[in-house]
């Protein structure tokens, strides 16, 4: 399970950037998250959820944004979402699409409130 070792390495940056704000307190933590990224979200959200337990994070809100993949014909030039793996272009029927977005993983944000 690479959840598992995806949690860590967020808890790893929310507890970096919560050090660059002494005293605050971590109110909620956001992940983007590609449909193609391989990760599970709700495998994610069950490692981060178990790894900040008992901790001064656990109040913490764990967030996961969504992003479908988007597709960019480059006849026509109309960017879409992919539904169904269907990537032929939907606005001129050009079957030959580039694939733009979709497979990401990054933070987002770490929220913090100031005593």
């Amino acid at each position: 399970m690479h959840e598992l070792s995806i949690a860590t390495l967020v808890l790893d940056a929310v507890k970096i950037e919560a050090g660059r704000h002494p005293g605050a307190r971590v109110s909620r933590v956001g992940v983007r998250l590609g449909d193609l990224s391989g990760v599970d979200a709700d495998a994610l959200t069950f490692c981060f959820e178990a790894l900040v337990k008992e901790t001064d994070l656990a109040t913490a809100a764990f967030e996961i944004e969504r992003r479908p993949q988007h597709n960019k014909c480059p006849r026509c030039g109309k960017e879409f979402v992919v539904v169904n793996y269907e990537s032929a272009c939907p606005a001129c029927g050009d079957p030959e699409t580039e694939f733009v977005s979709g497979d990401e993983l990054e933070l987002a944000f770490v929220e913090v409130e100031q005593p």
